[in-house]
């Protein structure tokens, strides 16, 4: 709702950026990026309007995209001990939503 319309691919590439810059092992890693057929229903970008809650709630983001991401990705690497056990639960690294 920040009014920042992206391509699923800049996202992508904005994560990667900050993987290069906060665990620069096995930078860059965009080289890791790739490319499958789409699933049936998928979504090109994201673009959610927020005019609703800004003008019932007057909500605005406290932060940029851009920021939220590096946030992200600095949760998920500080707290390793979190999601790495989902790792081996059943279906994680399958392909869902593809015949």
């Amino acid at each position: 709702g920040g009014e920042n319309e992206a391509t699923n691919i800049d996202l992508v590439r904005t994560i990667c950026t900050h993987m290069d810059d906060l665990h620069p092992e096995g930078a860059p890693h965009a080289d890791l990026i790739t490319f499958v057929t789409d699933r049936p229903g998928h979504d090109r970008r994201y673009a959610i309007d927020p005019t609703r809650i800004r003008t019932e709630l007057g909500w605005r983001p406290s932060v940029t995209v851009d920021e939220g991401l590096r946030r992200t990705v600095e949760w998920y690497l500080t707290n390793r001990d979190w999601w790495e056990p989902l790792l081996s639960r059943d279906g994680v690294g399958k392909r869902l939503g593809a015949a």
